[in-house]
């Protein structure tokens, strides 16, 4: 039945956007957060947790393309992927789209995220529940990574809320010290790191932390309509500071060879390398030098 009603995020107590609303679909209180589905009428369906979008079928597609493409393409040969979070599935699905890419991992803490998204935002992950080479863990990614054993991922995308709350304990020192040690020798990780217009220190102090286990560290940008007050920082931590300038061309190749170019609305080789160069209103948060 529909119930025209306006949805307000409260992200932030000073600044916010809102989504009319046409028909809630779920309203559940997990054993970690509230969520939230609803049909939009601008963005098609919703997923808020604890007040916060996290998701829309509408725009979805520049978060989890950046988030998934460019760690796997400057690699190029990442065979095994852990993914840590995205519980609707969209980061699994476009890491099962490479080629190179014979087992997804994926640990998502809250099962009721996992189970919602299947029943009313199936489009997101597509068939990639069912993937031979998908692994599905719901349980905690901290206790994940500290038991995996050492080198055993070529890359590690960590897609979570920000951190307060049940994401908190996914931007410490120690769990990123543990990332290190479970990548091999050409790993990388990425990870959102909020949008620096508003959410400055996050970026600022993950980028200290993250530096105390890898030898370069770094972001990139993407600009999601529904991530309000500018780009979105994708936090990047590497054992070599060549994969965050994969030439173009090699972007190219492997994109076409991997089965990726043509396939996104949002990632092309030129994007990829460009979302590196910083503004310097981002840069400074990270100790660079500004262009």
């Amino acid at each position: 039945m529909s119930t025209d009603s306006w949805i307000n995020e409260t992200l932030y107590p000073d600044w916010g956007q809102r989504f009319r609303s046409v028909r809630e679909l779920a309203r559940v209180k997990s054993a970690f957060q509230d969520i939230v589905v609803f049909e939009s009428a601008s963005h098609g369906r919703v997923m808020v947790l604890d007040g916060v979008i996290q998701i829309t079928e509408a725009d979805e597609f520049v978060y989890q393309e950046m988030l998934t493409h460019v760690p796997l393409l400057a690699h190029g040969a990442a065979r095994n992927v852990l993914i840590i979070g995205a519980g609707d599935g969209g980061v699994l699905r476009r890491v099962l789209q490479h080629a190179t890419v014979r087992r997804a991992v994926m640990v998502e803490i809250d099962g009721e995220v996992i189970r919602l998204a299947k029943q009313f935002l199936p489009d997101i992950a597509g068939g990639a529940w069912t993937d031979a080479r998908a692994e599905v863990v719901t349980g905690d990614g901290i206790d994940y990574v500290r038991r995996a054993p050492d080198a055993c991922f070529d890359v590690i995308i960590v897609d979570s809320t920000d951190p307060i709350g049940v994401g908190e304990a996914l931007f410490t020192e120690a769990f990123y010290h543990n990332c290190a040690r479970i990548l091999t020798s050409r790993g990388v990780i990425v990870n959102q790191c909020g949008v620096p217009f508003m959410q400055a220190e996050e970026l600022r102090e993950t980028s200290v932390r993250r530096r105390k286990a890898f030898a370069h560290v770094t972001a990139y940008v993407a600009a999601v309509p529904t991530y309000v007050g500018g780009f979105m920082t994708l936090g990047w931590a590497a054992k070599h500071a060549s994969l965050a300038a994969t030439p173009v061309e090699t972007l190219r190749q492997r994109a076409a060879s991997g089965g990726i170019l043509g396939t996104t609305q949002y990632w092309t080789p030129e994007i990829h390398a460009g979302a590196f160069n910083l503004p310097p209103y981002i840069a400074r948060h990270l100790g660079m030098a500004s262009g």
